[in-house]
């Protein structure tokens, strides 16, 4: 019998983003087919506000999916973890 639950992402927001946000993560729902991170940020981007402020495009921010480093194309399924932060630089 199918899992009658949607498939779900959980998304995380870290430093910047948690706070401009409001949110320390959320999860999100997932189309019928896997989708890439580039259409993720879109869709968090066509929020408006602080998230399309924040997530747009040339702002630097960095993308984890399973605590990996990803790319726009790299695919995300149902269960994973995805982390949205801004780059980290130290002395």
């Amino acid at each position: 019998m199918p899992d009658p639950r949607p498939a779900t992402l959980k998304v995380v927001y870290l430093a910047r983003l948690r706070e401009a946000f409001g949110t320390a993560g959320e999860d999100w729902p997932l189309p019928d087919t896997d989708a890439a991170v580039d259409s993720l940020v879109d869709a968090l981007r066509a929020r408006g506000g602080a998230w399309a402020l924040e997530l747009a495009p040339g702002r630097a921010v960095r993308v984890a999916v399973n605590h990996v480093m990803a790319s726009p194309s790299t695919i995300v399924r149902a269960g994973d973890e995805v982390a949205l932060f801004p780059p980290v630089t130290g002395g």
